[in-house]
């Protein structure tokens, strides 16, 4: 009896990228016949080598596009991590800049205090509240008496500021620094003699300790380095005369509040309620600002000349 033919085995396709070498494999992506040689493991089965090129290409697309529109890793504030301080090193050389200003109008390197700048900006209860100059709550934290005063104040900046910076990023390091600022001239106002003078940026800086803290607080960090910065600052507050005791103890207090306001915010519209904190701490302040200012009387402040030097003063206001 004689049996049927074998049918011929089916012939398999060549790989598309060597024709010569017969394959029962394919890529799970593109379908496309492949050998063992151009194919690679992806997440889901194999895919080849022009496949997994364009995918990886794809997904750098997907992340660059992520992280343009403001998503991606976040820090413990909400802020996208950045490694360039642009806003501390644009706060020194503001600070700087003013300086250099009141030397020359002085014409004096230690003795600036006399420049006109100087006497119109720095922070003096009576003529910013009785004499309606409230410019000075935050002129005054650009101003500063001499060298060692503005050495001393910009190494502090660029130490903790470059650092919280980067944990806050700029638009709420620059809230945290001015609300700050606005803390340490309101307990000013509230405290000091009415007829004393005060400039500097520490009272923002001692906000940038207050926020140190909170955060050591809120990831638990060791804080030895953070009493030690705490005790080098309070024994130059409380040792060397002519510091402002007050601005300092405003703009800690306010650094922390303005930092908790952020970092203990509700996760969900992180960035509404981290704004919302912050307004409450500055609108809080601005109120005692303007409650203290009817304690003040009503002033007339500007420049009178007194053996060839131009100074400030303040008098009462007459009514006509």
């Amino acid at each position: 009896m004689s049996q049927p033919p074998n049918p011929s085995a089916p012939s398999l396709p060549g790989c598309w990228w060597h024709p010569n070498r017969p394959t029962g494999l394919s890529c799970a992506r593109c379908g496309r016949p492949a050998c063992p040689d151009c194919l690679r493991e992806a997440p889901v089965g194999f895919q080849c080598t022009d496949c997994v090129q364009t995918g990886a290409h794809q997904q750098k697309q997907q992340q660059r596009q992520y992280r343009d529109a403001g998503m991606g890793s976040r820090t413990i504030a909400g802020a996208r991590p950045s490694n360039s301080p642009v806003v501390t090193a644009t706060l020194i050389a503001v600070n700087v800049v003013v300086f250099l200003i009141t030397v020359v109008q002085a014409k004096s390197l230690f003795n600036n205090q006399v420049a006109p700048v100087e006497q119109a900006g720095v922070l003096w209860p009576s003529a910013a509240l009785g004499g309606g100059e409230l410019w000075r709550i935050f002129t005054s934290g650009f101003l500063h008496y001499g060298p060692i005063h503005i050495a001393a104040n910009m190494f502090s900046l660029w130490m903790m500021g470059r650092a919280l910076e980067q944990v806050f990023g700029k638009v709420r390091y620059l809230a945290l620094y001015f609300v700050s600022m606005l803390g340490a001239s309101t307990a000013v106002l509230l405290f000091q003699d009415i007829n004393g003078a005060t400039a500097g940026a520490s009272g923002a800086i001692f906000g940038l300790l207050g926020s140190y803290a909170v955060i050591v607080l809120k990831l638990r960090l060791n804080p030895s380095a953070l009493l030690v910065n705490l005790a080098i600052n309070a024994y130059v507050t409380f040792a060397i005369p002519g510091i402002s005791i007050w601005a300092h103890a405003g703009g800690l207090i306010t650094g922390a509040l303005v930092t908790a306001a952020m970092l203990y915010a509700p996760a969900r519209n992180l960035v509404r309620w981290q704004a919302i904190g912050t307004v409450i701490v500055a609108v809080a302040l601005a109120g005692v600002i303007g409650w203290r200012a009817t304690q003040l009387p009503t002033v007339s402040c500007g420049f009178h000349q007194s053996q060839g030097q131009a100074y400030y003063g303040c008098g009462t206001s007459r009514s006509s």
